[in-house]
């Protein structure tokens, strides 16, 4: 008896062309671009241009899914947008890309889960085909990180940058095995205790403005192992494989150590493990589909290959996603 399973038609990336480097950061604040390297990997960011809005980037980002993937906007049946930055408090910046998309049916909302928010819009994507209340699905992470950034705080500045990345799920049928092309489980996990170890300021209810950025980084960092780790043994027990089955892993970019920590206490091999983070920095939501878009693209990921996608981040909120490509 065959199942519904939701198969990746297409995925999408962009960028902003701005690029800021460590050592334009380091003109602004007391830092280096050694020590910006040497403890979080990162070279470069890219940031958006002043009036550039985060559902700009997705939908550039949406633009170039759907034309991967050979369809049109009027052929999607739900968009989920995956971001911490929306244009406005409301409505939703979902709404805004359905729009500009000129996609008239369905419905269209965001969902918040900070760096893990394209998990969990994944997760929330899959649910609503394998439930057959849609078809074709539009998955966007989007994010204009630079906008809640303290500029004068070295510790948080340094990490973060902007941009949008975006697949597109359809419907498809499998067997209900590992070999079953499309998404095969998603796993989410949140732990509200752990809020002040990385959270925002403010925001509507509490101080009616944006706010800034604020991490505690050492134990986000011990978390973030423990965490990023157990989802991942959590996705490959429930699908009946083992880490050394999986091809690729496309981890949150959040820092480089976070990367390589994790790899080492399961044992994965580096050359595995997909990282953008040298060149884009922590893009929050949008940086698990940014990096699958470029390993996608330049060739690493191919049909067949089984693609464990994790992330961690602020809430605690944290998860993972193992899909036949």
């Amino acid at each position: 008896m065959s199942i519904i399973r939701s198969q990746v038609l297409g995925c999408g990336a962009f960028l902003p062309e701005t690029v800021l480097t460590n050592e334009e950061l380091s003109a602004r604040v007391d830092t280096s671009d050694e020590w910006i390297a040497a403890r979080t990997g990162i070279r470069r960011r890219h940031v958006a241009a002043e009036g550039e809005k985060t559902s700009d980037l997705a939908l550039k980002a949406s633009r170039a899914a759907l034309s991967r993937a050979g369809i049109g906007a009027d052929e999607l049946d739900l968009i989920v947008v995956a971001t911490t930055t929306p244009d406005e408090t409301f409505p939703a910046t979902a709404t805004r890309v359905q729009a500009e998309l000129g996609m008239t049916r369905g419905a269209a909302f965001d969902v918040q889960a900070v760096c893990s928010g394209f998990i969990f819009a994944l997760s929330v994507a899959d649910n609503f085909i394998k439930a057959g209340q849609a078809r074709t699905v539009l998955v966007i992470g989007a994010e204009t990180m630079s906008r809640l950034l303290d500029w004068n705080d070295r510790t948080t500045c340094v990490l973060f940058g902007d941009g949008a990345g975006a697949l597109v799920l359809h419907a498809g049928e499998g067997e209900g095995g590992i070999a079953d092309r499309g998404v095969l489980n998603t796993k989410i996990f949140s732990d509200g205790r752990m809020h002040d170890l990385l959270y925002v300021d403010g925001g509507p209810s509490s101080t009616q403005t944006t706010g800034h950025l604020r991490m505690q980084g050492k134990e986000v960092f011990k978390h973030a192992v423990t965490n990023i780790a157990a989802a991942i043994e959590a996705s490959a027990h429930d699908a009946g494989v083992t880490i050394s089955d999986i091809d690729w892993f496309v981890p949150h970019q959040a820092n480089q150590r976070i990367l390589d920590g994790t790899a080492r206490k399961l044992g994965i091999p580096p050359e595995k493990v997909i990282s953008t983070v040298a060149d884009q920095g922590n893009t929050s939501a949008a940086s698990v589909p940014l990096a699958l878009a470029t390993a996608v693209n330049d060739g690493r990921i191919k049909q067949g290959d089984l693609v464990l996608l994790e992330a961690m981040g602020g809430g605690f909120t944290w998860g993972a996603a193992l899909l036949r490509w």
